[in-house]
């Protein structure tokens, strides 16, 4: 009997060389912004995080139950504007599109009436996102009717808008930076030549002032 040859392999599929490309800037996409913390009785905590202009903002919270007492949810800008609001907040999602480059503000207040018993801290889980990380891929791939590869190169696109649109407001911060650093080395020059010029102006009227009070003295001619 002659031996069998073994099956071969499967052969193995292949990244279209595209995708193997842009692999690279998956790795930077930032990870959802997940925090858990601790909201003592009638107190207020809040996050702070400074966000460009045109993003789209998203958000999820998870309160633990509190008998007896209530906890609301605002988020503001820096100018005070509200864009999300929730009385009596236990589990939810907001989301907002900024309109410009500033800082946003989410807090929790907890209050407790007079009179009820004050219990455990209610603990708050927080989940946001922004930018790429905030865009459902696949509501777009369902409207526009999107391959999964054409969904990645879409997301890969959008990913490599931000970090462009992030360089350029980095450069622009470098060249702000720059131009008042070099205004203040000008002020701090035209304020030293200035002091200079008090300096021989008060020694030239000291001397001509000592010089005439001598005079008068006829201590000297």
């Amino acid at each position: 009997m002659s031996p069998r040859s073994a099956p071969a392999p499967a052969p193995r599929r292949l990244l279209p060389p595209l995708l193997l490309l842009l692999l690279p800037l998956l790795a930077l996409t930032p990870p959802a912004r997940a925090v858990s913390f601790q909201l003592p009785t009638n107190a207020r905590k809040c996050l702070r995080e400074e966000i460009h202009k045109d993003v789209l903002v998203t958000g999820e919270y998870e309160l633990s139950e509190q008998p007896g007492g209530r906890t609301d949810l605002k988020v503001t800008d820096s100018s005070g504007h509200i864009l999300y609001s929730k009385e009596q907040a236990s589990k939810g999602k907001f989301a907002f599109t900024t309109d410009d480059y500033d800082m946003f503000e989410i807090c929790f207040e907890n209050r407790l009436p007079v009179g009820h018993f004050r219990g455990p801290d209610q603990q708050i889980v927080l989940n946001t996102k922004h930018g790429v990380e905030a865009k459902n891929y696949e509501d777009v791939a369902k409207a526009e009717k999107l391959k999964p590869l054409e969904v990645e190169l879409r997301r890969l696109e959008d990913l490599s808008e931000a970090i462009v649109n992030d360089f350029a407001y980095m450069k622009q911060r470098e060249e702000e930076m720059r131009d008042t650093n070099e205004s203040t080395s000008a002020r701090v020059l035209y304020f030293s030549i200035f002091s200079m010029c008090c300096l021989v102006g008060l020694a030239t009227w000291q001397v001509f002032y000592l010089r005439r009070f001598f005079k008068a003295k006829k201590l000297i001619e």
